[in-house]
């Protein structure tokens, strides 16, 4: 998938880790991790919104575009 979740990052950068996040923004453990992992599909505005607040950062600090490889055939 061509876009990247640095949740992993920021929480590094801001020294917290996943479960106080998770108290922070009321979002379960699992669905963190989720993110966290790269396998979600889809995240809500309300929850990079929460996410943003409690890191106190932007979105484009946790979200990344990586348009795949092409090939040339």
């Amino acid at each position: 998938m061509p876009i990247i979740i640095n949740l992993d990052v920021m929480l590094a950068k801001r020294k917290m880790s996943l479960t106080e996040l998770s108290e922070k923004v009321d979002i379960t453990m699992s669905n963190l991790s989720i993110l966290k992992t790269g396998k979600a599909k889809a995240i809500r505005l309300e929850t990079l919104d929460a996410i943003c607040a409690a890191l106190q950062c932007q979105p484009g600090d946790i979200l990344e575009y990586s348009p795949p490889a092409t090939t040339n055939d």
